[in-house]
């Protein structure tokens, strides 16, 4: 899968990394906010090639966002998020039928650079569109549901791992991710702010959907009254014979989130020292 960014995510990071080295020349209004967020997540791999948006599903969290001054800010984000893919909607491979669901729990560490000075509770400066970048830290486990039952992709082996195929070995829960996205502040009062943001997570794994390399077993040689769990989630048609492509390996998987969040701002006095924050 192939995505076409409209910035460079180098060059993005390089921007952030240098405001963050040399932000003495910025009016500083030092501050910390706290909050919710809310929205949609959504996949993009094997089975949902390119096209965002694509069965989205709910995703929540909490941020802590440390201000440096009007344009420059660090966040802290925790979120729960949802994906899914199913080959009977997207069509991206005739004749596979494979589908998933996966949980997500993500840990990420991003830069924000204001392109307008902005700070929380200021009339003058209560807008601005921003870019973000940095990175995060997942937890996910992708399952499918089949007659009400929901079964655990990874611990079937689907593509072999569990027999070692191929020298195949079961991929790892978690990984790490390259964020960046867009987004865009509001100043609802002194204390509240409101932000929108599109993110992506461009991961280093290709397993969000448990599917990547080849099959694995000769599906129409298998006995389709007499299968098991293993045998049908690798082969639901029963018409690949070992070795034949199930998903392309040389492309890992992303995900998406678009949320809107609702922060609390703390002041802080750095003159004073941290005794004197200013709730």
């Amino acid at each position: 899968m192939k995505i076409n960014l409209p910035i460079s995510f180098t060059c993005l990071l390089f921007v952030l990394s240098a405001g963050f080295l040399f932000p003495q020349g910025l009016h500083a209004q030092n501050s910390l906010e706290a909050g919710i967020s809310g929205g949609i997540s959504y996949y993009n791999g094997d089975i949902v090639p390119g096209t965002p948006f694509v069965s989205p599903q709910p995703a929540y969290g909490g941020i802590i966002r440390y201000n440096f001054n009007n344009r420059w800010s660090a966040k802290l984000t925790y979120t729960h998020a949802k994906i899914t893919g199913d080959d009977a909607k997207t069509e991206a491979v005739k004749n596979r039928m494979l589908n998933f669901t996966t949980v997500i729990d993500d840990i990420s560490i991003t830069g924000e650079f204001n392109f307008m000075d902005y700070f929380t509770g200021s009339q003058k400066h209560k807008f601005t569109p921003y870019l973000t970048a940095g990175a995060g830290f997942f937890y996910f486990n992708p399952t499918t549901t089949y007659n009400g039952q929901t079964y655990n992709l990874r611990d079937l082996g689907t593509e072999g791992q569990n027999v070692n195929y191929d020298g195949r070995k079961p991929y790892k829960k978690y990984n790490f991710a390259a964020i960046f996205g867009f987004g865009f502040k509001y100043s609802l009062s002194k204390r509240f702010g409101l932000s929108a943001e599109w993110n992506m997570h461009k991961t280093f794994t290709d397993y969000l959907d448990d599917v990547s390399t080849t099959y694995y077993l000769d599906g129409p040689a298998l006995d389709p009254n007499n299968l098991t769990a293993e045998q049908y989630f690798s082969d639901p048609t029963l018409s690949h014979t070992p070795g034949e492509e199930r998903g392309n390996s040389g492309t890992d998987d992303w995900f998406g989130i678009v949320q809107v969040s609702i922060t609390y701002k703390i002041e802080l006095n750095n003159k004073r020292g941290c005794k004197n924050l200013q709730w």
